[in-house]
């Protein structure tokens, strides 16, 4: 499963979806770029884009599970 000992800096005090998510998917290797409220994330290899908006220190619901759905989709951060 997906580690995140080496970065555990980036996690303290992440209390919120919004900053685990980000942590997260930019641990898995995305690119993030920033668009007024949007972070938009995306990775060569993977066709989907991911999208995150801050809504009072959380993602989105909907945002949540398409990162999931991406994890699982491409098998991120899985050992083989």
């Amino acid at each position: 499963m997906i580690g995140f000992a080496g970065n555990s800096q980036r996690l303290a005090g992440c209390q919120h979806s919004f900053c685990r998510g980000a942590a997260l998917i930019q641990h898995l290797g995305f690119d993030e770029r920033i668009r007024g409220s949007h972070h938009l994330y995306r990775k060569s290899g993977i066709s989907e884009r991911v999208n995150l908006q801050r809504d009072d220190g959380n993602a989105n619901p909907y945002q949540v599970r398409q990162i999931h759905r991406v994890i699982m989709k491409y098998q991120l951060g899985m050992d083989d």
